[in-house]
């Protein structure tokens, strides 16, 4: 960092011409700035980049936005202070959260309009959120004990240009998404012993021919929650049906899908976390200060799409064994709607109507937003990625498959009812007893909503069922 740093400077008193230390940007990067003006430049880039609106992220995202801005300063790319990292960091020490609006960036440039009021603060301007109040950011600063800073050649550029505002937000919906595929497998592996059906779909020989990493996994997880049931063994010899339905047998292809395609763009948001994405790039070794496009977020737009289509995925496929379970036109073995008394009580008639809404929600979010794009700045950034977008597409998407995954777990849980004597796998047993804890067994009609939040809630912070394969 110091050697960029000298690099910057000695071009500031040599007077070279250079983007982002004394030009002006985007369209305006024709335009040479005097030395006296530099520090002007570079606050006023600040003030005007801060153009968001909307609601303000979340704080886990704000957190995660000030490290990952602070982490590509410490790459010693960018050219700025080694304070100016400190501060960051400081930031995220004593808890100064910027209020950040979500909505403003295209994604090209960077998500310049939420690190342009992450910049803010920094300098002592902006609001922030202290010890959970919001105020002016000079005074959560102060209160902090922080000193702002006052901007150098090229700092407050350093501090916009990049993509941490999507992969903030949108790795901690990846995160959070990884956990829902453990949770997939343990809701279908419930549906299929409340509705009797066979495990013989998911034996390893099928799944070494056709052998995707994600669908071996998957096999080997359901059969793992499956194992020692009481009820596979009741209807082993005597079942007529020779398969399953498809949102039963197919489970291992289609919740094996998903894992590949999340784990894919796991290993993208890892990458792009550890990178240098603003612009221009310092190297200091050759003493070269070089204009590219690593703020460009395609990278991470295109993955947060693909996760949002394998998402939606895990939603639809969890909505047709929910139908499964409470349609009495396409099963016979459970009581119509799992109602304790068909006609008089709805049981989980419009708990799957709620699936329902949230599945038709999700594929609308899963049309891919890095399609578009929109020329911005004069024409000079004539093509983006609408990363920002994609990525709180994603967190909305994430939200409603859980629902729908507590939805399918509380109706399967409904379903083992009256399968009782018989016991479960012993996976399956253990996610039966932590549903239960949450919500008791319908007894009459009640209001779901809470319990289905509730059941949503733990499913999606992992602290729901630790068995896993």
């Amino acid at each position: 960092m110091r050697a960029a740093r000298d690099l910057v400077e000695q071009i500031v008193r040599e007077e070279r011409v250079t983007y982002g230390i004394n030009t002006g940007f985007g369209k305006l990067s024709d335009v040479h700035i005097p030395p006296e003006h530099l520090k002007d430049l570079q606050h006023n880039l600040v003030r005007s980049h801060a153009c968001g609106v909307g609601a303000i992220l979340t704080p886990e995202e704000t957190r995660a936005m000030l490290l990952l801005r602070a982490n590509v300063l410490a790459k010693g790319f960018s050219g700025a202070r080694i304070e100016v990292a400190e501060t960051l960091l400081a930031m995220l020490a004593a808890d100064v959260l910027p209020c950040i609006p979500e909505k403003g960036s295209v994604g090209a440039s960077g998500d310049l309009a939420p690190l342009a009021h992450l910049a803010l603060v920094v300098i002592g301007e902006g609001e922030a959120l202290f010890e959970g109040e919001r105020m002016a950011g000079a005074d959560a600063m102060a209160w902090a004990g922080i000193t702002p800073i006052d901007l150098e050649a090229k700092e407050g550029l350093a501090l916009l240009n990049g993509t941490q505002a999507m992969t903030a937000v949108g790795g901690l919906a990846i995160y959070r998404a990884l956990n829902l595929l453990q949770q997939a497998d343990v809701a279908g592996a419930m549906s299929l012993e409340a509705l009797l059906g066979t495990p013989a779909a998911f034996d390893p020989r099928i799944h070494a021919a056709r052998p995707h990493e994600g669908q071996i996994a998957a096999a080997a997880n359901l059969t793992h929650l499956l194992a020692g049931s009481e009820i596979r063994e009741s209807h082993r010899l005597n079942d007529p049906r020779v398969q399953d339905a498809y949102s039963l047998r197919c489970m291992p292809q289609v919740h094996g899908a998903a894992r590949d395609a999340l784990h894919f763009a796991q290993r993208t948001l890892e990458t792009e976390t550890g990178s240098a994405t603003d612009n221009p790039l310092v190297f200091a070794e050759s003493g070269d200060v070089v204009s590219g496009g690593n703020f460009h977020g395609a990278p991470v737009a295109m993955v947060l799409d693909f996760a949002a289509i394998a998402m939606t995925t895990l939603a639809s496929i969890s909505e047709r064994r929910i139908d499964y379970l409470v349609n009495p036109s396409s099963n016979e073995h459970l009581p119509a709607f799992l109602a304790t008394d068909p006609g008089q009580c709805s049981g989980f008639m419009i708990a799957h109507v709620t699936a329902a809404a949230l599945l038709s929600e999700c594929k609308v979010l899963a049309h891919p937003s890095s399609v578009d794009s929109v020329p911005t700045s004069g024409g000079k950034e004539d093509h983006v990625s609408m990363g920002m977008t994609g990525a709180l597409k994603l967190r909305t998407v994430v939200d409603n498959v859980a629902r729908v995954l507590a939805i399918e777990l509380l109706a399967a849980a409904e379903g083992l009812e009256y399968r009782r004597p018989l016991r479960p796998g012993v996976g399956v047993s253990a996610a039966y007893d932590q549903v239960r804890a949450l919500s008791p067994r319908l007894t009459g009609d009640r209001s779901l909503s809470r319990e289905i939040q509730a059941l949503a809630d733990e499913l999606i912070d992992e602290s729901f069922l630790p068995f896993r394969g």
